[in-house]
Order: C-alpha cells, then sequence, then structure tokens
C-alpha cells in the first residue's frame, strides 16, 4: 500500500505543490496589470503560497496574506477588486504608479482593511462612497490624483479613520461640513485642490483629536473660525495660500501642543493676538505675506522658537529684546514691515540663527556683534534700514556667511580687513552707506564671491591686485567713490566677469591690456574717472558687450575700428582728448551724442569737428550744393521707376512690401528692415512652427540674425469657401499670433543679461511680425542633445548650460521687477551659441506675475508642452514660479539621461516617473546617460538631484530659481559643499526660503 502511494505522488506532483485560493486570487490581480518592469515575475504557481512573492506579507501564524505593498513598481491598469477576496487583507500601498481608470464600488469588499495608499496614480472620477463601510479603516491616502467633483456625505460616518489625505487632486466642490464627525481623525490633509470658494468649516473644531490640518491653497475665504481653538491635539496647523480676512483669532493661542503655523500668503489683518506665551511647543511661526500690524509681542520671543517669518505685513514698534533669548532660533525674517529701534544686543547669543532678514524697516543702532557666536549664521539681509556704526569685528569670523546685504543704511568707518575675505560669501552688497578706507588685499580668500556691490560710499586706494584671485567674480560695481590709482592687470584673470562699473571715481593711469580675455563681459562703465592713454582695441573683441560708458575721462588717440563689431545699447564715449576720424559705422546722426566733447574728432557730423576753412568756402560749397540738388531731381526721379519695377519683382517673390513696415530697436544697430527682408527667402528658412518660419539673416558686415516670420490673423486667404465657424477660429488663432507676438516684445525688449536671448528689433506691418534675435550657432538644446549630436556634449559642457539655464530663469524670477513666469521652459527654448553658453529664449507665452495677486495668476489656457507642465498648473491654471522650476527640472532629467521627456518606451509614464521608477527599480546606472563619462558620475547624480527635487509633485517642496543655481554651483568641483552636508548628498529644501529684496544689479 506505501509503494502504491509513493508511486501515485510522483505522477502527480501538483497534489502537493499546487498554489493554494490567495495565491490565484493574486495571479489573477497579475494578469490585470501591465507591468513593464517584470515587478511581478515571481507570481508563479511553482509555489504553494504567496507569501514569498514580492510586495507580499503573511501572517506568521495562519498564513493568510496581510499586506500588498506594490509602492514603485511601474505597474498600470485599474484598481484590481480580486484583492478584496483576501479576506485577511490588512494593508495595500500601490503608491507612485499608473493605476487608472475610476476606484470601483467594490472596494468596500476589503472589510478588514486598515490601510489604502493610492497616492500618485492616475486614478480619475468621483470617489466612491462606498469606502467609508470599511469598518477597520484607519489610513486613507489618494493625494496626486485626478479625482473630481464633491466628497461623497457617507464619508461622514468613517468610524475609526485616523488619516485622510486628498492633496492634489481635482475636487471643485466645497470642503464639506461633515468632516467634524469624524472624531477619530487624527491628520486631514485637503491641500492644493481648485475648491469652490468657501469658508473653514467651524466643524473642523470638533476633532479634538486631530495632529494635522493641512489646507494650503484651497481657495479659502473669510475668517478664520474660532473653533479652531478647540484643537487640543493639534501639531501643525497650514492655511496658507488662500483668501483668509480678517484678524487672526483670539483662540488659536489655545493650542497648547502646537508646534508648526502657517498663515502666510492671506489677507488676515490686525496684530498677533495675546496670549501667545501659552503656545509652549511653538518652534515656527510664519505669518508673512498678510496686512497684519502692531508689534510683536514679548511673550511671543519667549517661545522655543525655530522660526519667525512675519515679513511683508504692517507691523510695527521696536523688536523685542527677549527675541534674543529663543535658545532654538534659526531663521527671523521680518523684511518689509515699519519696525522701528535697536536689534537686541543678545540676538544670536543663544540660539542657531541660520539667516536674518529684517529689510527694508526703520531699525537703528548698530549691528548686533554676536549674530554669528555659534557659527551657524549664512544670511544676513538688513536692505534699507537706518543702521549706524561700524560692521563687527566678529562678524569677519564668520565662515559660515554666504550672502551680505548692508545696502541703504547710514553705516561707516572701515570694513574689518578679514570681511573682505569671508571663503563661502557669495554676494557681498555693501552699497549706499558711508564706507571708508580701502578695499582690503584679504579679498583674495573670497574664493565663492560672484557678486560684489560697493557702489555709494567714501572708500580710497587703489582696487587691489589680489582681486585678479577672486576666481568667480561675475559682477564688480563700486561707482561713486573715492578710489584712485591704476586698475590692476589681474582684472584681466577674471574670465567669469559679466559686469564692471566704477564710474564717479579718481581713477587715473591707462586701462590695462587684456580685455579680451573677459569674454562674458557685458557691461563696462568707467564714466567720470581720470583715465588716460588710448582705448584698447581688443574691447572690440567682447562679443556680449551691450554697455560701454568711457565718458569724462582723459583717452587721446583714434577710435578704434574693431568698437564696431560691438553691438551695443549704451555707447558714449563724450567729453575725452580723443581725436581722428569717427569709425563709418558711428558716422551717423544717431551717435553723434557718443563723441561730444572730443575737439580733435572729425566727421560728417554737425558741429562736431567745426573746420577754419568753411566760412571761406560758403561761395564754393552753394554753388556744389545746387548741382547736387538738380542731379538729386534726376536721380529721384529714376529711382522712382526703378523702385516701382523693382517692388512689383520683389512682392512677386516673396510677398513682402518694404515700403510699410515699421521698425523698432531695442538696442544700438547696425542694419535696417530693407537688410532683413532681403534675407527672407525659402533658402534661408532654419526652422518653422505653428506661429510661422525662422531665417538665418547674413547681414552686410558679416554678421548673422535670426528672423522669426509671424503671420497676423489680417492676412487675406484666396480661398473662397471659408463658413463663418472657419473665420471665428481663424481669428481666434490670429489672436494667440498677436497675443505671443505682443508677449516677446513686451518681455524681452526690456531684458538685459546675459542668459537671455536677445531681442534685437522687431518689425511689423499690417499683416506680419518680424523679431530679430541674435543668432545662436549651436541650435536649441533639444535638437542638440537628442539628435546625433548628443555625442558632442559632454557632462561639462551639459553642467554649464545647466547653470546658464538656471541663471537666466533667476533672473525673471528673482530681479525683475514685477517678477516674470516664462511659462514654457523646454530643452527646445534653450539656445546655445558658438560656444555652448545658453540662453533662454521664446517669451511668447510669458506672464508678469501680479504681486497683489500673491504671486499667482489662473490663466484661461495652459501653456507649455508635454512633458513639461506641472502636475498643479496643468489643471488649476494658476501659475507662479514654481511652474517654471517644474518645466526646468524636466530639463535637467534631460540633460543627466539623454532622454526625451515623453518617450513611447516609458508607456503612460512621462520622464520624471521613469526616472523615479527606474531609479527605485534598477539604480542611478540605468538612469545616466551611457554616452557621458562615468568619472563625473558623482556630479551627474548631485545634479540628478536637484532635478528630482525641482520635479516634486508638490509646489512647495520644489526650491526658488535662486537656491537652484545655488545648488547647481555647488556641484562644481571648485566648490565645497555646505549646508551640513559631509558626504556630499544634496538635502531637499522642504520650504522655499523667501529671496532677497532690492534688485542686485
Amino acid at each position: 500500500m506505501l509503494l502504491f502511494l509513493w508511486f501515485l505522488l510522483l505522477l502527480s506532483p501538483n497534489l502537493v505543490l499546487s498554489l493554494n485560493q490567495e495565491g490565484l486570487y493574486l495571479q489573477q490581480v497579475k494578469q490585470g496589470f501591465d507591468d513593464p518592469a517584470g515587478a511581478l515575475s515571481d507570481w508563479n504557481d511553482r509555489d504553494e503560497t504567496p507569501c514569498n512573492w514580492n510586495g507580499i506579507k503573511c501572517d506568521s501564524d495562519t498564513g493568510s496574506v496581510v499586506s500588498v505593498d506594490l509602492s514603485n513598481t511601474n505597474i498600470a491598469g485599474p484598481f484590481p477588486t480580486f484583492l478584496c477576496h483576501l479576506q485577511n487583507l490588512s494593508f495595500i500601498s500601490l503608491f507612485n504608479n499608473s493605476i487608472n481608470s475610476t476606484l470601483p464600488e467594490e472596494i468596500s469588499a476589503c472589510r478588514n482593511l486598515q490601510h489604502l495608499n493610492l497616492a500618485q496614480n492616475l486614478l480619475v472620477g468621483s470617489l466612491p462612497s462606498s469606502l467609508s463601510d470599511l469598518p477597520k479603516l484607519l489610513h486613507l491616502d489618494l493625494t496626486g490624483n485626478n479625482f473630481s467633483g464633491d466628497i461623497p456625505g457617507s464619508w461622514s460616518q468613517f468610524p475609526k479613520l485616523e488619516v485622510l489625505s486628498l492633496v492634489s487632486n481635482l475636487f471643485n466642490g466645497t470642503i464639506p461640513s461633515f468632516f467634524g464627525n469624524i472624531s477619530t481623525l487624527k491628520r486631514l490633509n485637503l491641500s492644493y485642490n481648485p475648491f469652490a470658494p468657501s469658508r473653514i468649516p467651524p466643524e473642523l473644531g470638533n476633532l479634538t483629536r486631530l495632529e494635522i490640518l493641512w489646507l494650503t491653497e484651497c481657495n479659502l475665504m473669510g475668517q478664520i473660525p474660532n473653533s479652531l481653538g478647540r484643537l487640543q491635539s493639534l501639531l501643525d496647523l497650514d492655511l496658507a495660500m488662500n483668501n483668509l480676512q480678517g484678524s487672526i483669532p483670539q483662540s488659536l493661542a489655545n493650542l497648547s501642543s502646537v508646534v508648526q503655523i502657517e498663515l502666510y500668503n492671506n489677507s488676515l489683518s490686525g496684530g498677533l493676538p495675546a496670549g501667545m506665551s501659552n503656545l509652549k511647543a511653538l518652534k515656527r511661526l510664519d505669518a508673512s505675506m498678510n496686512n497684519l500690524n502692531g508689534t510683536i509681542p514679548d511673550e511671543l520671543c519667549a517661545l522655543p522658537l525655530e522660526s519667525l517669518n512675519l515679513y511683508q505685513n504692517r507691523l510695527e514698534g521696536t523688536l523685542p529684546d527677549s527675541i534674543a533669548k529663543s535658545p532654538n532660533l534659526y531663521e527671523l525674517k521680518l523684511f518689509r514691515n515699519n519696525l522701528t529701534g535697536e536689534l537686541p544686543k543678545e540676538l544670536g547669543t543663544n540660539s542657531p540663527l541660520n539667516a536674518i532678514d529684517v529689510s527694508q524697516n526703520q531699525f537703528s543702532g548698530e549691528i548686533p556683534v554676536n549674530l554669528c557666536a555659534n557659527g551657524y549664521l549664512q544670511e544676513l539681509i538688513l536692505i534699507r534700514n537706518m543702521f549706524t556704526g561700524q560692521i563687527p569685528e566678529s562678524l569677519s569670523h564668520c565662515s559660515s556667511l554666504n550672502r551680505v546685504r548692508l545696502m541703504g543704511n547710514l553705516l561707516s568707518g572701515e570694513v574689518p580687513p578679514a570681511f573682505w575675505g569671508l571663503p563661502h560669501v557669495s554676494l557681498l552688497d555693501l552699497a549706499g552707506n558711508l564706507f571708508s578706507g580701502q578695499i582690503s588685499n584679504m579679498i583674495s580668500k573670497a574664493s565663492n564671491l560672484s557678486v560684489l556691490l560697493i557702489l555709494g560710499n567714501q572708500f580710497t586706494g587703489n582696487v587691489p591686485d589680489e582681486i585678479g584671485l577672486v576666481g568667480n567674480l561675475e559682477e564688480f560695481s563700486g561707482s561713486d567713490n573715492q578710489l584712485t590709482g591704476s586698475l590692476p592687470a589681474s582684472l584681466m584673470k577674471l574670465t567669469a566677469l559679466t559686469s564692471l562699473d566704477l564710474h564717479n571715481n579718481e581713477i587715473s593711469g591707462e586701462l590695462p591690456s587684456g580685455f579680451q580675455l573677459l569674454k562674458k563681459l557685458n557691461e563696462l562703465n568707467l564714466a567720470n574717472n581720470e583715465i588716460s592713454g588710448k582705448i584698447p582695441a581688443e574691447i572690440g573683441n567682447l562679443q556680449v558687450l551691450n554697455y560701454l560708458d568711457l565718458s569724462g575721462n582723459l583717452f587721446s588717440g583714434n577710435i578704434p575700428l574693431e568698437l564696431q563689431n560691438l553691438k551695443l545699447s549704451r555707447f558714449n564715449l563724450s567729453n575725452n582728448h580723443l581725436s581722428g576720424d569717427l569709425p563709418p559705422l558711428y558716422d551717423k546722426e544717431t551717435y553723434r551724442d557718443s563723441f561730444l566733447g572730443n575737439p580733435g574728432l572729425c566727421g560728417d557730423l554737425p558741429d562736431l569737428c567745426p573746420r577754419g576753412s568753411e566760412a571761406k568756402n560758403q561761395g564754393f560749397l552753394w554753388l556744389l550744393r545746387s548741382i547736387f540738388i538738380l542731379a538729386a531731381l534726376v536721380f529721384v526721379v529714376g529711382v522712382g521707376w526703378f523702385y516701382c519695377k523693382y517692388r512689383s519683382f520683389k512682392m512677386g517673390k516673396n510677398g513682402i512690401d518694404k515700403s510699410k513696415w515699421t521698425l523698432t530697436s531695442f538696442h544700438k544697430l547696425g542694419f535696417s528692415e530693407y537688410e532683413i527682408l532681403d534675407c527672407l527667402d525659402e533658402d534661408n528658412v532654419i526652422g518653422s512652427g505653428a506661429s510661422g518660419k525662422v531665417y538665418k539673416a547674413v547681414l552686410s558686415n558679416g554678421e548673422a540674425v535670426a528672423v522669426k516670420k509671424i503671420w497676423g490673423g489680417s492676412k487675406k486667404d484666396d480661398s473662397s469657401g471659408d463658413t463663418e465657424k472657419g473665420d471665428t477660429e481663424k481669428g481666434q488663432v490670429s489672436q494667440v499670433l498677436d497675443d505671443c507676438f505682443e508677449a516677446e516684445v513686451e518681455t524681452l525688449g526690456k531684458i538685459r543679461h546675459k542668459n537671455i536671448v536677445k531681442l534685437w528689433c522687431c518689425c511689423t506691418t499690417r499683416d506680419c511680425r518680424l523679431l530679430v534675435y541674435e543668432y545662436m550657432p549651436n541650435g536649441s538644446l533639444g535638437d542638440m542633445l537628442h539628435s546625433s549630436k548628443g555625442g558632442l556634449l559632454e557632462w561639462p559642457t551639459r553642467y554649464k548650460i545647466a547653470v546658464d539655464a538656471a541663471e537666466g530663469l533667476s533672473y525673471l524670477h528673482h530681479d525683475c521687477v514685477p517678477p516674470i513666469v516664462h511659462r514654457d521652459v523646454k530643452s527646445n527654448n534653450i539656445l546655445l551659441d558658438g560656444e555652448f553658453g545658453a540662453r533662454v529664449a521664446d517669451f511668447g507665452v510669458a506672464k508678469v506675475v501680479d504681486m497683489v495677486g500673491k504671486g499667482q495668476k489662473s490663466m484661461s489656457m495652459i501653456a507649455g508642452s508635454c512633458g513639461y507642465i506641472a502636475p498643479e498648473y496643468a489643471y488649476t491654471l494658476r501659475v507662479n514660479e514654481k511652474s517654471d522650476i517644474y518645466s526646468f527640472g524636466v530639463v535637467i532629467l534631460e540633460l543627466v539621461t539623454g532622454r526625451l521627456p515623453v518617450d513611447p518606451e516609458f508607456g503612460e509614464k512621462d520622464l520624471v516617473k521613469w526616472v523615479c521608477t527606474t531609479l527605485d527599480q534598477k539604480g542611478v546606472d540605468h538612469v545616466l546617460d551611457p554616452k557621458l563619462d562615468s568619472c563625473s558620475k558623482e556630479e551627474m547624480c548631485k545634479v540628478l538631484n536637484i532635478g528630482l527635487l525641482c520635479t516634486s509633485p508638490l509646489p512647495i517642496n520644489r526650491p526658488s530659481m535662486r537656491r537652484v543655481v545655488k545648488m547647481l554651483q555647488e556641484v562644481s568641483p571648485e566648490c565645497k559643499l555646505r549646508n551640513g552636508s559631509k558626504d556630499g548628498k544634496l538635502s531637499p529644501y522642504y520650504y522655499e526660503d523667501a529671496s532677497d529684496h532690492g534688485s542686485v544689479a
């Protein structure tokens, strides 16, 4: 008998090894998923149970499945209802996949479910009302999907729910008051939804167990209800970026457990409520960008605050001395208020103070000497106050400092020598004070200094030779001082220099040779000094020089012909001792004021160079003029006849009538509109798009420009069968094109930055628009990166492109007043010059950020390109700088991976999700572009981290563009990593710090 049983087992092994019922259910789940990464490859029928399968956990006693965790596995498909056949299943997480379709009502069959996480997927439609029937559900996270409509009323009946997160969906109803009935709630996260305008439900005050209430950007209005003061367990209250009004309720002072209160970017008024000394656990208070007034109470300063942000209100009074006693104070930002008095003398003594910004107040007295007593201070921003006295000697030993802005005060005395050489300072702004003494030769130690602003002081002595050792210096502005001596030859070593402004000083001697080395120099202003000798001809080799002012000096000799190579918006050589003939390009009335006060200069301009023999030859000149006039009449008749013939010929060739064009220039031009029009030939087309064509125009002087031709709506259509609907559509298209043209002109016509493409001029006629740009020989980054030429872009070049583009966007966001949002950042809109320097281009959909509107605008249509559009912009149409930062993050990922933002290989995912999924499953080596040299892997990984930070799904997690520039610069091997990072890893910045105030330029 035993032998028979043994034989039977040999014949039928499946009788022993067959998969149990739960495994069969999971195989049904597998069949419903698209699994491109093979995450479910080990879900097979060769096992008795599924307990060892990827993502599956079983109870150790019963062997039944209790957990299914397939987070970040790149699976796609509808939610698998077969999971609910697993009777003991308590945990489901499908976080960050492509779960699509709707969430079925059948999910209520998962009777033992306690934890459900479907965040960061593609679910749509309404929320299932049956979810509240799950008797044991504790945690429900549906963040980052596309759910819409109202929140079901049945959800008021959750019996045990503790965590509910619906962040970043498309809910357009109101926040329901019945949430106040879910008495078990500990966390309620509803931020970043386009709810209809509504008030905060007072019923939320019934949630006495609530620890986190997160309602950022929920379109809330009205007052903060007093009932929120009953939330005795609350740790984090976030009501930021809404339209809340009225005063901060007194009842919030009863939140004895609260650690963080975020009320920024609303319209709250009044003062801070009394009784805040009750908030014994409060570490962070941000009520900035409201209309608060009154004083800062002493009781607030006695709390264990780490961060106090009350900037951009109408606070007044003095800063309490007690604030200096806060042992944890890390960040103090009070700029743009009406605060007076002195800063507490002990500020920084007892706390790890990292950043202080009290700009644009009325503070007076001296700078406290202990601000950096604990060695953590990185940002010292005191712009536009009435501080007096000297810079404390103690700050000259504060090696952690990286941004110092003391502009617009009454500070005086000599700057401590070591203060000039702080090793990590990137911006040193001492402008508009009463400082005296010399620039110390210790400035050679300022290895990270990129912007030095000392204009409007009383500095004396020479510019030291050691300044040539500050290799990262990009801007040096020292005008309106008393500097003397010759400019040091070492200045020519500053190859990163973009602006040198030393006008209104007493500088003498001759200019040093070697200007051709300053290839990035955009502005050179040495007006009103005592500089002598000849103007160096090599200045004419500075291709990006836009501003040249050498007026009011003692220059002599001829004007170098090489200066004709420059394209200048400002050109002034007046009031010198120059002589000889004018260069032909400048011998025009347009440039007359540029040469006044040089008696030795000769040209055809009237009164520029009077000749003594002119009086004797008046009669002869009259005869010559008469002959000339007669000849001119004959010539005009002939030219008129020829013009008619020529015009007919040209109109027949390219359809352009040259007689009706209007030219508007934004820089000094060395060409006319006719020269441009002659180049609009099909042979010169280098690109085309929906709005028109782009031509390369080679001018008579050998220079090349790019011309974008945009057809307007009045252009006639020869077809006779147009319907009324067709006319309407054409009118709409025409209006869009006109808006794009106006946005481009309005934006680029005013911008001056080395990393923004230069718009020379525009030409317009009734039915056509021309935009004339500087020509970029290497085309767009997108074409270069994703074509066969991609191999030319080695990692150092790609890194340089990323930094250049980031600096251009940072200029738009932080240095333009008001800020500008590009709205269509992509690799095809980043152009490359002959040396692969990057310029941000195409501002056809750019918008000026409405400062009154709290830095965001709702647009009537989506602008941007597939794969680059930020998630919140796609469904709310609310645009701010964070939308550009997301798009730029995608560009960074393109540079690191070499892949397109959207690729069929990704399936329904885009580049961002592909990178995240591949990193989790295969590691970084499968993400980096294989064409790049692996020796730069460490740098590439750091830049990759920055790109992922920029593409965070939540806008609040994305850094500002100024922070992005800083992080990219820290990647460079020449820079040492700071911010407490010892292992070279970049840590994310959860909350964007406020940018400095007052333009750097």
